[in-house]
């Protein structure tokens, strides 16, 4: 038997772990956008249901956080108000991107920081698409307003936002430190010292 007749025992398992390592990656970045997902609708639902529009800030954390109902018709921190029929889409769009790019990923950083987006983007789509005023049109429920109230220091926001945001911020981070979707670093382009 020759060398070329052997079994390669040693590249089938990487070729077939791939697969695997891709499919539970996706495990988790919809586990990771269910719960952030989770979190944001009942956190709205018991706001909605317990704080009326006019009531007064609920202080909490000595001042740090205020509970208070806020309705948005723009994207995260009340920015693009009146944009709502925009950011809808756009919220279709984020949210198709990252169940695309989540097919030829393996890593977990990436699985993490993809499924907080992806659950803050779908959250506050909810809110566009079954909210008051009308579907594609609604007000997204803020209600987390810091240093003050009335988000006189901060912008008012929500668990979605705050999901979007984290997540976000791994991203960058993941990317600066040249983290690929495989959970390998991308290689550092060589530098001309001829000048």
């Amino acid at each position: 038997m020759s060398i070329e007749d052997q079994p390669s025992d040693q590249a089938e398992p990487v070729a077939s772990s791939t697969p695997v390592a891709a499919r539970n990656r996706i495990w988790w970045l919809l586990l990771v956008a269910g719960v952030a997902l989770t979190a944001d609708i009942v956190s709205k639902v018991l706001i909605v249901a317990h704080v009326a529009p006019s009531h007064a800030a609920i202080r909490t954390l000595g001042g740090l956080v205020y509970i208070e109902l806020a309705r948005n018709s723009g994207a995260a921190f009340s920015v693009g108000t009146g944009a709502t029929v925009i950011l809808t889409a756009i919220s279709v769009v984020v949210a198709i991107v990252i169940v695309r790019a989540a097919r030829r990923m393996t890593s977990m950083p990436w699985a993490v920081s993809l499924g907080l987006i992806l659950g803050g983007a779908l959250g506050n789509l909810t809110d566009r698409l079954f909210r008051a005023p009308s579907p594609g049109r609604g007000h997204v429920v803020d209600w987390i307003s810091v240093f003050g109230p009335d988000g006189k220091h901060w912008p008012i926001f929500n668990l979605a936002d705050s999901s979007i945001v984290v997540g976000g911020a791994l991203a960058v981070l993941l990317s600066l430190l040249g983290m690929d979707f495989q959970g390998g670093r991308n290689p550092v382009e060589p530098t001309d010292t001829d000048g």
